[in-house]
């Protein structure tokens, strides 16, 4: 066990952990912020997502070591207001996730999307996706309410 010290969502966290455990179960057990999911284990799916620097990453098999020193934005973090709660308006407004499990993740991205380029084309959307996945086929509705936010203009981001 370590004292690891992480700035999430503002603010600074020290927790003892194994060095190598990985974020999202640090995340998820030791600092109860359960938005974001354990999916396969395998950044293959994309429910772990959470903004590191600003960057969408990847948290299920990546060692919490790693991210001493970064500035971690769960989806939890994303809801204080500007972008992020307007990107979270827009995925429930549309019905934008069935079972829920994949669309925090999916939510993650789309803010490191739009904080990149306010008017992305749909091929710069599908892009910013194609590492999530959802198993219960909201993609369309996804689209619908990424769709709405470009139209709405939200520019403040995160």
């Amino acid at each position: 066990m370590s004292k690891i010290t992480l700035r999430v969502n503002g603010a600074s966290h020290e927790i003892e952990a194994d060095p190598s455990t990985p974020l999202v179960f640090v995340l998820r057990n030791r600092l109860d912020l359960t938005g974001t999911k354990h999916g396969c284990g395998l950044e293959q799916c994309g429910a772990c997502a959470v903004l590191v620097d600003g960057e969408p990453t990847l948290t299920c098999d990546r060692a919490v070591s790693e991210f001493e020193g970064t500035d971690i934005v769960t989806v939890e973090g994303l809801g204080a207001g500007g972008a992020g709660n307007a990107v979270q308006r827009a995925f429930v407004e549309e019905g934008a996730a069935q079972c829920g499990y994949c669309t925090p993740g999916i939510v993650i991205a789309t803010m490191a999307l739009l904080n990149r380029d306010k008017t992305p084309s749909d091929t710069e959307i599908r892009e910013a996706l194609q590492d999530h996945l959802c198993r219960c086929g909201s993609h369309g509705r996804v689209l619908h309410a990424i769709n709405r936010i470009i139209r709405e203009g939200v520019s403040d981001g995160v």
